[in-house]
């Protein structure tokens, strides 16, 4: 009997690009070509897709169509919304009738995102660590706190999968602890009352069970970091936003000390112990917190003596704690399993992390740091994810890392090396192990980015200093938000520069300037889309995830170049590091930073084909300096200039032509 021939490629992302209500681009075929291609020979491959090319159906159909187990990791709740509410649902249906079978798709993500049933119903642990209470009757019901729990449990009720982004609208991340476990303090399905109703697990087994699971970046690095795996076994892993991947990993991979956390696992623990390792970690604590008060921001090439001394305090002091946690029981404490588990989690977590410092791995950088809510605080992460990556992301599976912005420049070979990949086509010496083998693909963008978008870059304008207030950069500011009519995304390279600025010109100006941390960042994006007249000021998380397509969004600003802050421990030790090596840490380390975040800034302006706009860049060494054409060569080709008479008169007319404001 012959089997069903496979359907061509093509007929099934026509398929389901027809489901989406989209339009097939080029750059998508291109791209569903060379991941079919690298799933099938088992390579890797990093396409750079612009907006607008649909590279969601680009991975998704090949993916589905080579019938092996894909997990597909974002760096954003948007992204992962997008891709189990709307294009997963309608790509299956449109593909089971050529495929002749149906895939299954789960979301997947860490345990804490989860509601705990235990938690809710049987209470939190008491800081004095009696075991635990009801915190629906410790919060009073009219503050914040209260109300939020209330609705939790009502929420309870209701949910079919406990998964925190699925309450409308959310609640404080205090709220969400007080009702969530991390994978540490859960007491286990089988130990557990409520095992069997567990959201958690459900999501698991439904992961288990599915062709495609989409995860997030975060619990990606989990999985590669921790012994045992938390993701379902696979053959193909997609990385989309691919982009964000390092700084996640390197999140996942930090530890951090504070004299409250210290002092927490102290109180969880006291109660549960003997009296004697009680007090060692006791006596450790008040050690460390007496040093944290005299830490002064920065790194720590080499560990203080002092700094040791305590730290070893506390490590043994943890270990005294963990050894005794196992061999006392005290029935008198209600729940005690989950109290137990609890304090278990916290010891062996500030143990860990004191561990890991003393030790001092030349491959770990250590700093302090310091806030003005939170106080001093001790963290210490790898100098360089790269060799983890390579070990633990690129064997035995293919892997596709997608994104608008992977080549730098004028390839990918930056973010390739901080992946932990030789350049492209290296072959190994005689007797070494072969590399990882990529190829790298730019299916470019289905935008006209010369005749949509202007780059304007103000090169009569003083150069930033650190604590200059440029006055002349305000000023500029102010006449290129009147001369398009409001519209403005404006993107700074600091909080405080984002609240300096909105501050001078809300005097100066008529139109309404939002600021980012004056309301949550989703209320200000619909505030922003909805009135074509508004500004949205802000930092980081609006150069990489605003989407406003038409007509209410035609100015994105700049006001520097974000380059790494000199002060910044993690980024001066891996610039210095590259510069041991003697390579060009500067352009290895600062520029590359800059160079992603400015094409991911730069892509805010054109969304859709219809748009047109100006991105205006405060900052002259964009032109001036020997680095400028790096990060330029990284952004959207859009026409260039620094004729600032130009670029009023073509916001004025962008402005004119966008239909009037409601």
């Amino acid at each position: 009997m012959t089997q069903p021939s496979k359907p061509a490629l093509t007929d099934l992302l026509h398929a389901a690009v027809t489901a989406v209500g989209g339009v097939e681009r080029p750059g998508q075929v291109a791209m569903a070509e060379a991941v079919a291609e690298a799933v099938d020979n088992g390579s890797h491959l990093l396409v750079q897709a612009g907006t607008g090319t649909g590279k969601s159906l680009g991975y998704l159909v090949p993916a589905l169509a080579h019938g092996e187990r894909v997990v597909v990791a974002t760096a954003t709740l948007a992204l992962q919304r997008q891709l189990v509410e709307r294009d997963l649902p309608r790509t299956v249906d449109a593909l089971q009738p050529l495929l002749r079978r149906e895939p299954q798709f789960a979301m997947l993500k860490g345990r804490s995102n989860y509601l705990c049933l235990h938690r809710l119903h049987e209470g939190v642990p008491q800081d004095e660590g009696d075991g635990l209470f009801d915190q629906f009757e410790a919060a009073a019901p009219t503050s914040k706190l209260g109300q939020d729990l209330l609705r939790l449990r009502d929420w309870a009720d209701e949910t079919e999968n406990g998964d925190r982004d699925d309450l409308t609208p959310g609640v404080s991340d205090r709220a969400w602890q007080q009702v969530s476990v991390t994978s540490r303090e859960c007491l286990g399905a089988s130990r557990c009352a409520y095992g069997a109703e567990c959201f958690a697990e459900a999501a698991r087994e439904r992961a288990k069970l599915a062709d495609v699971v989409v995860t997030n970046h975060a619990l990606l690095a989990i999985d590669a970091l921790e012994g045992a795996p938390v993701l379902p076994s696979h053959e193909v892993l997609v990385v989309d936003e691919a982009h964000e991947l390092v700084s996640r990993v390197t999140g996942v991979a930090t530890g951090e000390l504070t004299p409250g956390r210290v002092n927490r696992t102290v109180k969880l623990a006291a109660k549960l112990v003997n009296e004697k390792a009680a007090d060692a970690l006791m006596s450790a604590s008040e050690g460390f917190e007496r040093l944290m008060e005299l830490a002064l921001p920065g790194r720590l090439e080499e560990l203080p003596e002092d700094l040791r001394y305590a730290l070893m305090a506390l490590r043994d002091a943890c270990r005294q704690v963990i050894t005794s946690l196992g061999e006392t029981r005290d029935r008198s404490v209600q729940d005690e399993d989950a109290v137990r588990k609890m304090a278990l989690a916290a010891t062996e977590n500030v143990h860990e992390v004191a561990e890991r410092i003393v030790e001092g791995s030349e491959y770990d950088v250590v700093w302090y740091e310091r806030h003005d809510r939170f106080g001093a605080s001790l963290r210490v992460a790898p100098l360089s994810v790269s060799g983890l990556l390579r070990e633990k992301l690129f064997t035995e599976r293919s892997v596709v890392l997608t994104s608008a912005t992977l080549r730098l420049g004028a390839d990918f070979n930056g973010v390739a090396a901080s992946l932990g990949l030789a350049p492209e086509g290296t072959m190994a010496a005689e007797g070494e192990e072969d590399p990882p083998e990529w190829k790298g693909l730019d299916v470019g963008s289905p935008f006209d980015y010369p005749k949509q978008g202007i780059l304007y870059v103000a090169r009569h304008l003083s150069q930033p200093g650190r604590d200059s207030g440029r006055e002349d950069m305000l000023d500029e500011l102010a006449e290129l938000i009147e001369a398009a009519g409001g519209r403005t995304l404006g993107l700074f390279s600091s909080m405080r520069a984002a609240q300096a600025a909105a501050e001078a010109l809300r005097g100066r100006i008529d139109h309404p300037i939002l600021l980012q941390g004056e309301e949550t960042l989703g209320e200000l994006i619909r505030r922003f889309a909805s009135d074509a007249r508004t500004c949205l000021f802000g930092t980081l998380s609006l150069w990489q995830g605003v989407d406003v397509p038409g007509p209410n969004c035609q100015l994105v600003v700049m006001d520097r170049i974000p380059f790494p802050r000199p002060d910044d421990p993690l980024m001066s030790a891996r610039q210095k590091a590259v510069e041991e090596k003697g390579g060009n840490g500067f352009m290895a380390v600062a520029a590359t930073h800059a160079a992603l975040l400015m094409a991911q800034g730069a892509g805010r302006l054109v969304r859709a084909s219809g748009d047109r706009g100006v991105v205006a860049v405060l900052d002259p060494r964009l032109v001036t300096a020997r680095y400028g054409s790096f990060i330029k060569a990284s952004m959207p080709d859009f026409w260039q200039t620094t004729d600032r008479n130009q670029v009023r008169r073509s916001l004025a007319a962008i402005d004119a032509a966008a239909p009037a404001a409601e």
